[in-house]
């Protein structure tokens, strides 16, 4: 119970983090939103290392660097496909993501029952189709859109698997610590490349700021689930953010809630009832 509560803690702050992230790249650089939220994050995380020693573990934080990189990946591929595609394709198709640590983490050898692999895969079903919304795009941006979902749907899915597999042995700080190096990493030397902008006005700087300590309470949360339970399991609870976001969105922005999304909602409530009861 305390993995399955870990796991949708995660899924909560991360559907919040999510609503957040794209409320401000509609006014805001990508570039800078994404650099200078993790970067947030990382100062977090830099207090927590210093107030432990500075220790860390060689393989919980290597883990971690490789789930960064997935994650920056997937969060870059992911907001842009947003952006020239069809939301109704986008947002289902990268929900699918968590399908991957799921198939990774059963052929590694775990064997939850067949009761709460039922209920994590009615989870999840519930959270693609709440994601699904009706937003056209043209014929060229809907192939962009869908191909870079795909991209955003695998590099997420390898983060969640690479992050849970990193504090499996309960190094949850350097679990974090590698995820948030690797992505900073990886979104710092792209903006470069790029030449993008990194400037944020001062009224907006304290809310991306949280909006990364959001983010790295959400991994902290997903890493101590994993720890906890199956992580073929957790990877999915974890992963039904989208299920938040569309509710964040009706609740704050008066964004209407159709008959699907509506139904994806009690879909995943139920699945999220069949595996605590497993």
């Amino acid at each position: 119970m305390a993995a399955i509560a870990f796991a949708l803690g995660s899924s909560l702050v991360w559907g919040c983090a999510d609503f957040m992230g794209g409320f401000f790249t509609r006014r805001l650089p990508l570039a800078a939103v994404t650099v200078v939220s993790q970067g947030a994050g990382f100062v977090v995380l830099f207090c927590w290392l210093a107030a432990d020693g500075f220790s860390l573990y060689g393989r919980a934080t290597g883990i971690g660097i490789v789930a960064g990189i997935g994650g920056a990946i997937g969060l870059a591929a992911f907001y842009r496909a947003l952006a020239v595609g069809t939301m109704s394709i986008v947002s289902p198709v990268t929900a699918c993501g968590a399908l991957v640590p799921f198939a990774l983490a059963l052929a590694t050898g775990e064997h939850p029952s067949a009761l709460v692999v039922g209920g994590a895969l009615v989870a999840l079903t519930g959270a693609v189709a709440a994601s699904a919304e009706e937003h056209r795009a043209g014929e060229k941006g809907r192939r962009e859109g869908a191909l870079l979902a795909i991209v955003a749907a695998l590099a997420i899915g390898l983060f969640i698997y690479f992050l849970g597999l990193a504090g499996r042995d309960g190094a949850t700080l350097s679990a974090l610590v590698g995820a948030r190096i690797g992505s900073l990493t990886l979104l710092l030397a792209t903006a470069a490349l790029t030449g993008s902008s990194l400037r944020i006005d001062r009224r907006s700087l304290p809310a991306v700021a949280a909006l990364g300590v959001l983010d790295t309470t959400a991994n902290g949360l997903f890493v101590l689930a994993s720890a906890r339970g199956y992580l073929s399991i957790v990877a999915v609870l974890g992963s039904l953010y989208p299920v938040v976001t569309v509710l964040a969105a009706h609740a704050l922005l008066g964004e209407r809630i159709s008959r699907l999304q509506l139904g994806g909602v009690a879909l995943a409530l139920a699945g999220v009832a069949v595996v605590a009861s497993g």
